[in-house]
C-alpha cells in the first residue's frame, strides 16, 4: 500500500495516466461541499466545481487547448445536497430525522439545486438535465434499460447529467442515506471510465485525519490495502449522511466492477481529473459485470425470502442454475412478481438475491414441486423458474 502526506496534490505515485485519458467520468459531490453549514446552498461553491466541470465538457475540451491536445470527455454528475438545500428555506436549523420533513426539505431543496447548476452550467453554454433514480428504476430489467438510455441521450445531446436519489418519495432511498453507492452503480451503468468521489476531505487517511501522525494513503491496489485501517464513519459538516465507510464502500464496488476511483476534496477536484496523484486512487480490481445485476446486489432492498434445501443452495452457489420451485423449502414476505428476494441457506445465510417471477401467495403451493409437475396440474404459466439465473446474483459470503 502506498502512502503519502495530506498535501492535496502530492507527487508521490506520478500522473496516474488512465485517469487522465478517462472520457466518461461520473463526478459525485457531496451535500458539504455545496452547502453553508447552516443548510442552503453555497453559489460560489457550486459555482467552483461548475468551473472545473465545464473546462473538460465544453466544446473541443479545454478553453484554448490546441487542436487535438484534449478530448472532450462526458461527464456525468451524481450530485447530493437537496434535503440540505432545503433545510434553510423552510426555516430548519439541522437536518431533521422524521421521514416527512425530510420529504419536504427535499421537495424543495431539489428544484433549488438543479436551478442552481442551471444557471451556473449556462455560463458556459451547457445544458443539464435532471435524472432521479430510485432502486426499482435500477433494478427491474426494462426499468434499467430505460435509465441507461436517458443518460446516453443526454450525453449524445452535450448536455450534463445531474443525477440524485428520489428523496421527495423514495422512503428506500432516504434510509439508504447516501449517493456514494448510488455513484458507483451509476459508473457501471454507464461503462465510465472513471469514478471521482468529492467531499470534505482530501483523501482516505490511514487515522483519524485530524490526529498527529496519521497519513493519507494515495494508492489502494485491493482490498487487503486496507486491513487494519480506521475508517471514520461521519462526515464533520453536518449536513449530510455519508462518511468515508460509504465512500470506501462505493470505491470498492466501483473497482470490482472495472472502474478506478479517485477520493479526494471538492477543493483539488480540477487536480483529480487531469490525473494529479491528489486524494486517494482505487485501482480497478475487477471486471465489468452484468449490468442491473450490480444494481441487484448493491442497490435493491428484499421484499421477502426463500429459504433452499441444500441440493439447491449447491445448484444455485456452485452450478450457477435457476432456481426451481422443488428446491424451496419456505416462503418470507409479501411481494408480487418482478420484486427482488433473498435467497438463503437452511442456517439463515442469504446466499443470492434474485427476481422473482411469481407472487409470494402463489409460491407456496409450489414449493417442493417438479416444473412438468406444476405445468401438467396448474398450465403452462407455472412452467417456469421461480428466480431465472440471468435475474440471479451470488453474495459474498
Amino acid at each position: 500500500m502506498s502512502r503519502a502526506t495530506a498535501d492535496g496534490a502530492s507527487a508521490a505515485g506520478g500522473a496516474r495516466d488512465e485517469v487522465a485519458d478517462a472520457r466518461r467520468i461520473v463526478v459525485k459531490v457531496g451535500s458539504s461541499s455545496l452547502t453553508t453549514a447552516a443548510g442552503g446552498l453555497d453559489a460560489d461553491r457550486v459555482d467552483a466545481l461548475v468551473d472545473v466541470l465545464a473546462k473538460y465538457t465544453g466544446p473541443g475540451g479545454r478553453p484554448g487547448a490546441e487542436q487535438g491536445e484534449a478530448l472532450q470527455k462526458e461527464i456525468v454528475l451524481v450530485s447530493s445536497g437537496a434535503i440540505a438545500a432545503g433545510l434553510a428555506p423552510l426555516g430548519l436549523p439541522r437536518r431533521p430525522r422524521d421521514l416527512a420533513r425530510q420529504q419536504a426539505a427535499a421537495s424543495v431543496g431539489q428544484g433549488l439545486l438543479v436551478a442552481r447548476y442551471t444557471a451556473s452550467f449556462a455560463r458556459y453554454g451547457r445544458r443539464v438535465g435532471q435524472v432521479l433514480l430510485t432502486s426499482d428504476d435500477t433494478s427491474r430489467r426494462a426499468h434499467y434499460r430505460n435509465a441507461y438510455r436517458t443518460l446516453e441521450q443526454l450525453l449524445a445531446m452535450g448536455a450534463v447529467p445531474v443525477v440524485n436519489e428520489n428523496d421527495t418519495v423514495a422512503t428506500e432511498e432516504i434510509r439508504f442515506g447516501d449517493n456514494d453507492r448510488l455513484a458507483a452503480l451509476v459508473a457501471h451503468l454507464v461503462r465510465a471510465d472513471l469514478l471521482v468521489l468529492l467531499s470534505d476531505v482530501d483523501g482516505l487517511y490511514d487515522g483519524n485525519p485530524s490526529s498527529p501522525g496519521t497519513s493519507r494513503i494515495s494508492e489502494v491496489t485491493g482490498p487487503r490495502d486496507l486491513d487494519g485501517v480506521d475508517i471514520g464513519s461521519a462526515g464533520k459538516a453536518g449536513v449530510g449522511t455519508g462518511g468515508m465507510v460509504t465512500k470506501v464502500e462505493a470505491a470498492r464496488i466501483a473497482a470490482a466492477a472495472g472502474v478506478p476511483v479517485v477520493l479526494t476534496s471538492a477543493t483539488y477536484a480540477a487536480d483529480a481529473l487531469a490525473g494529479a496523484a491528489t486524494g486517494t486512487y482505487f485501482h480497478r480490481t475487477g471486471r465489468r459485470a452484468a449490468g442491473r445485476l450490480l444494481w441487484l446486489a448493491h442497490a435493491s432492498t428484499p421484499r421477502g425470502a426463500l429459504t433452499l434445501d441444500a441440493g439447491a443452495v449447491r445448484a444455485v452457489v456452485q452450478r450457477r442454475t435457476s432456481l426451481l420451485a422443488a428446491g424451496v423449502a419456505r416462503v418470507e414476505g409479501d411481494f408480487s412478481a418482478g420484486d427482488p428476494v433473498e435467497l438463503r441457506d437452511e442456517q439463515g445465510v442469504a446466499v443470492a438475491r434474485g427476481l422473482v417471477n411469481f407472487d409470494a401467495k402463489e409460491i407456496p403451493q409450489l414449493l417442493g414441486r417438479s416444473t412438468p409437475e406444476l405445468a401438467r396440474e396448474l398450465g403452462p404459466a407455472y412452467e417456469r423458474e421461480i428466480v431465472h439465473r440471468d435475474d440471479l446474483v451470488l453474495l459474498d459470503s
